[in-house]
């Protein structure tokens, strides 16, 4: 196995793991160990199942008692924002987790989506290893400290609201238009599919937006539209 210094991370943590294999398996990406198969360990999605059950239920007990008179759907949508992808990405780049990710050679050369998938994977990894090493109470300070100021953010920017039904909301407020969206291209294989999507209030075209499905370009073009518009 790669030998890695984990200090550095531990003391950004706040955090002396007792069981130092549990947090090289926190950072082992799957792609490592098929390029190297000889190296007798585990990969992290075990440690990301767990985390993610104990990262939901921290977030939720947090949400539950500073909103008491909140409903199900709202602090349901502000878990969501606090834990989805991007949150827990931005969260794992602060924490430089990416410098210490065992990963394959062609994984360490994508910077793209799925690196954000991967360090969002790894958080939970790291929440789950946290769990088994120090209990829960440990986790718990860890997750307050790390994810649970992102929350202001969330709710400034209304991230707990998806960017088509944020960008609905402005339109009947401001113009009393309902948003109408439309395919405007379609270009590549049946398989890996890129749709342009246009916004329009009325006839007029807002924004338009790019993505691998339909429903993944209209959000986009729903995200430009809000901020061409100024309505963020």
């Amino acid at each position: 196995m790669k030998s890695i210094d984990f200090s550095g991370f531990e003391k950004k943590i706040q955090v002396t793991f007792k069981e130092k294999a549990l947090l090289t398996q926190a950072f082992t990406h799957r792609s490592y160990l098929n390029e190297n198969p000889e190296k007798a360990t585990h990969h992290n999605e075990r440690l990301e199942f767990l985390g993610d059950a104990v990262l939901e239920l921290i977030v939720t007990e947090f949400l539950f008692g500073k909103y008491p008179h909140k409903t199900e759907g709202e602090l349901t949508s502000y878990r969501a924002a606090l834990v989805n992808t991007n949150a827990l990405a931005e969260v794992s780049g602060e924490l430089g987790v990416n410098t210490y990710l065992l990963l394959s050679r062609g994984e360490s050369k994508d910077v793209g989506k799925a690196r954000q998938y991967i360090l969002a994977n790894t958080f939970e990894a790291i929440v789950g290893a946290l769990y088994l090493d120090q209990g829960y109470a440990t986790v718990r300070d860890f997750i307050a400290r790390s994810v649970f100021p992102h929350l202001d953010k969330v709710l400034k920017e209304r991230l707990w609201q998806d960017a088509k039904s944020r960008f609905q909301e402005k339109a009947q407020e401001i113009t009393s238009i309902t948003p109408r969206y439309e395919v405007l291209t379609e270009s590549g294989p049946d398989h890996n599919k890129i749709f342009v999507v246009g916004v329009f209030l009325n006839n007029e075209l807002i924004a338009e937006g790019r993505g691998s499905s339909k429903q993944i370009a209209e959000q986009y073009a729903a995200k430009n539209a809000l901020e061409k518009k100024g309505w963020t």
